[in-house]
């Protein structure tokens, strides 16, 4: 059994700036990755930049993350901080920035090459140091080492194979009050979808289950305050970054499975958000699992059965009618992906993956 978890992690109110001198210890010279508008609306650059300020440390502002972040936001990322001399990244938001700022700290070091040293295997990982501040409570990515990109040209997404964890990450519940519902919604499906990914998998150990038992507590905590859209608390807030961290920590160990392998299609072609897509096929992938286990996971989040889970889905997130060629599309990639189909815990037929995607 192996267990490794190199980020350091802060979670408590205004957390940013009771570490600052920790946060500004990592260089001169700060590449703050953001999108465009959410950073600036929660507070949390004013707090980083402030932070950064009383510790003489310069930053400058890359924002210009979009969701589901491409290659050549990478790579115009990577001219800005080497334009500017950042020797280290901070990534402020949701998983698009965040897992932008891993990417774009292995290319600042590579300063003489092309994007096509993202995908290479063999090449060195030799990134900046990197900081990760969640501003939403899913993707977990201030706590793996994974960086997802969507390739324009290829229509395709996917985790690039370099390993990149953050230094340092701080998780203040403050940030999450002003995102809107329906970003709360779509992430916190991806964290249960982590969680429930993780558990449900070949590579799933004591260690790795521990942090699905406590995410899943957590998350179940406030999942009724997401399903019946009531202002939420800074409690609640706390408790999803939680809940998105200890999937996180979860699957940097098995790495997500089925749900999220089918998602990437029905993201790109679609334009359904990530938490959103990944959740469309959570229920039909508990119909294949063991019955016990699944009816164990359900219950420590709150569900009675599989279809309480549906129904919490299509309340919170809302079911979409995705066109079958890209329900195909999803189906095609994933039986050609062998490592993704290793990592489910049954034989995984054709039959069974149109099951999945309600074919």
């Amino acid at each position: 059994m192996y267990f490794y978890m190199p980020a350091k992690v802060y979670c408590e109110n205004n957390c940013v700036r009771k570490h600052a001198k920790e946060l500004a210890s990592f260089g001169k010279k700060a590449l703050i990755v953001t999108g465009k508008h959410s950073a600036f609306q929660n507070g949390s650059i004013a707090d980083v930049q402030a932070a950064l300020d009383d510790h003489g440390v310069a930053s400058a502002v890359f924002n210009e993350v979009e969701e589901n972040p491409s290659v050549d936001t990478v790579m115009k990322g990577r001219d800005r901080g080497i334009a500017e001399e950042a020797d280290f990244v901070i990534g402020i938001g949701g998983g698009s920035p965040m897992d932008a700022a891993k990417a774009i700290a292995l290319m600042i070091r590579q300063k003489d090459a092309g994007a096509d040293y993202l995908y290479d295997s063999t090449a060195l990982t030799d990134a900046l140091p990197v900081v990760c501040i969640p501003t939403t409570c899913g993707t977990g990515s201030e706590v793996t080492a994974v960086s997802v990109l969507t390739r324009s040209n290829l229509r395709s997404k996917g985790s690039i194979p370099h390993k990149i964890f953050p230094r340092l990450s701080l998780l203040d519940g403050r940030y999450l009050l002003s995102a809107p519902r329906r970003v709360i919604a779509d992430t916190s499906y991806d964290a249960l979808c982590h969680l429930y990914e993780s558990w449900l998998n070949t590579k799933a150990t004591d260690c790795s289950r521990m942090c699905v038992d406590a995410g899943l507590k957590v998350w179940r905590r406030s999942r009724k305050a997401v399903y019946n859209g009531t202002d939420l608390t800074l409690e609640n807030c706390n408790d999803m970054l939680l809940a998105s961290m200890f999937a996180g920590i979860a699957i940097a160990h098995t790495a997500t499975t089925l749900p999220h392998g089918m998602s990437y299609p029905v993201t790109v072609e679609t334009g359904m958000p990530h938490g959103k897509a990944c959740g469309y096929f959570l229920t039909g992938y508990l119909r294949e699992t063991d019955p016990g286990e699944t009816a164990y996971l359900l219950n420590a989040a709150g569900f009675a059965d599989i279809d309480a889970l549906e129904d919490h889905y299509r309340a919170t997130c809302g079911r979409d009618e995705v066109p079958v060629p890209v329900l195909l599309k999803s189906i095609s990639s994933t039986l050609g992906s062998p490592a993704k189909l290793a990592l489910a815990p049954f034989g995984v037929t054709e039959a069974a993956l149109y099951r999945i995607a309600g074919l």
